[in-house]
């Protein structure tokens, strides 16, 4: 093809191509790359190169938007307001946005061009009435003023934020579908608030009263009270669950019978059960014990209800077993599900008598979060302080004194903390002959068990002394599949691994030069203790 006629006709380029013979043209193309097209040379004929000259790269326009065009307005390369390009020497670039403004232009217009170095335009200026000077409290937003939570007068205590808070740790030594009692967590266990149960590992959701999953079980509930036919006994309960969408039917319509089958929550408690899964009409066991255990927490809100509740937290109050689990219509008028528990669990009960003396041994008492205790004493005394009230008393004299009211003295704050134990007034922790056996032949960590058992005196304390022993120095967690080195440190297998895939042949703990071909030889006997101690930690390893 060639290029036959070329022209241009309103910035619009167009050309004839001709393809060979003269009869075959092609009128008025546009071409949209007019710089790509070049003359054919004949050959002998004078180069096109030293004809043209120095050869110059084409620029672009300053601005895309407006091509650079004088007569056209625009906001990105003028007046950020007018977009007017007259005036450039009243105009003033701020130093964040980068954007230019007419003096004139701004609210209020300003005079002259300001002396100072840096400017910022009012969309960049910083509000020095929203600026949070050293010592000042953190100012509400406008958004949050304009919002009925600021004003509103309920008297409804929401749980100090405690039910949306983040935890600040989380139970490794068991995976989250672990059923059973956790280890180190002894019956009567009390905590203030729920995050710390969630922490604890004994209750993982921070406000469901459900854990667990459709497919496999429960792992544990809370009992807090939420129904009027709830029945809490001694070694006995009816539990009654339903489902997050019949209780905003019932606040919405008011109470109706709505028909429903078993979510996914009331599943995974009925799969407790031993007995064929029936989410229309339940079902009920033929051996309870046979079923899976679910672990029981007790929160102080089921106090109005039943007189086994705590008075304050929540309370680990052991095992129990679903002995049956059924439908029907409760007093809310709707159709709930309804599940019979019974305890089965070794450990005594925390309200019976000898419950309460081993919680007394123990050393058992309300947990309360770090630093939980001094920040309600300081606030306390910050009430206590604004009660204050001077009084104006005129003497015999006819002088005005200012006398103030004398301070009454301080309640004292009850403060309850979990005891580390002292010495031989708890109750020790019962090893097994076979544990005894085991320890005597585990050698390479004698002196590791030496330290460990001046623990037993301790009760519950002597796991967590294993624990803290017994910690891999690189995933810092119970170890796994321990491997006790040279230099008489236990690390995990797989850690070790990691190690040695890097290039790093020595010990993680010491730094002991173990060789590139050092044999890993996993602790069996340990890990058959841990195994012992901690039932279940290695299933999510």
């Amino acid at each position: 093809m060639a290029l036959s006629a070329y022209g241009k006709k309103k910035k619009k380029e167009e050309v004839s191509i001709f393809k060979g013979s003269p009869e075959d043209v092609i009128n008025d193309c546009k071409l949209l790359f007019p710089e790509e097209i070049y003359k054919i040379e004949k050959p002998g004929a004078y180069p096109l190169t030293f004809a043209d000259g120095e050869f110059k790269r084409k620029s672009g326009p300053e601005c895309k938007h407006c091509k650079a065009d004088p007569d056209k307005e625009c906001r990105f390369c003028s007046c950020s307001v007018c977009g007017g390009k007259q005036d450039a020497h009243m105009q003033l670039l701020c130093d964040e946005c980068n954007m230019a403004y007419h003096i004139y232009c701004l609210d209020p217009p300003l005079s002259k061009i300001p002396e100072d170095e840096d400017w910022y335009c009012p969309s960049c200026k910083n509000d020095a009435s929203e600026v949070v000077k050293a010592g000042e409290k953190l100012k509400q937003s406008k958004k949050k003023a304009k919002m009925p939570s600021a004003s509103t007068e309920s008297q409804r205590d929401w749980g100090k934020g405690m039910a949306c808070v983040g935890r600040t740790k989380e139970c490794t030594i068991v995976p989250s579908n672990h059923y059973g009692p956790i280890p180190g967590v002894p019956v009567g266990t009390t905590w203030k608030f729920r995050v710390q149960v969630s922490e604890a590992g004994v209750h993982r959701p921070h406000v469901g009263g459900i854990h667990g999953r459709s497919n496999d079980g429960a792992y544990s509930l809370v009992l807090a009270g939420g129904f009027e036919d709830e029945v809490f006994k001694r070694q006995l309960l009816y539990y009654q669950h339903t489902s997050s969408e019949s209780l905003i039917f019932l606040m919405r319509l008011g109470p109706k019978k709505k028909p429903q089958t078993s979510t996914h929550l009331e599943r995974a408690l009925a799969l407790n059960c031993d007995a064929p899964l029936n989410d229309k009409d339940g079902a009920e066991s033929k051996s309870w014990r046979a079923g899976k255990p679910v672990r029981v927490v007790r929160s102080s809100k089921g106090r109005r209800i039943s007189k086994y509740a705590p008075e304050e937290g929540n309370r680990y109050d052991g095992i129990y077993k679903v002995v049956k689990y059924w439908p029907e219509i409760g007093k809310c008028g709707f159709l709930v599900w309804r599940y019979l528990l019974r305890r089965d669990d070794v450990e005594p009960a925390p309200w019976t008598t000898e419950g309460l003396e081993r919680s007394k041994k123990l050393g058992l008492a309300v947990q309360y979060p770090e630093g939980y205790l001094e920040a309600m004493a300081n606030k306390e005394k910050k009430d206590r302080s604004k009660k204050q009230v001077p009084k104006l008393k005129p003497d015999n004299q006819s002088n005005v004194v200012l006398s103030v009211e004398k301070e009454e003295p301080a309640k004292p704050l009850k403060i309850m903390k979990m005891k580390e134990g002292d010495g031989k007034e708890g109750e020790a922790f019962q090893l097994t002959p076979q544990q005894q056996w085991l320890i005597r032949e585990d050698c390479l960590n004698k002196k590791l068990w030496d330290e460990a058992l001046s623990s037993l005196m301790e009760g519950p304390n002597f796991l967590r002394k294993v624990e803290q022993t017994f910690m891999c120095v690189c995933c810092q967690e119970l170890v796994y599949q321990p491997v006790t080195t040279e230099c008489l440190h236990n690390v995990c297998k797989a850690c070790l691994h990691r190690s040695f895939r890097a290039e790093v042949y020595s010990c993680p703990a010491c730094r002991h030069d173990l060789g590139k071909d050092y044999t890993m030889v996993p602790n069996k006997i340990l890990q058959s203790l841990l195994d012992q101690f901690f039932p279940g930690y290695s299933k999510g390893r």
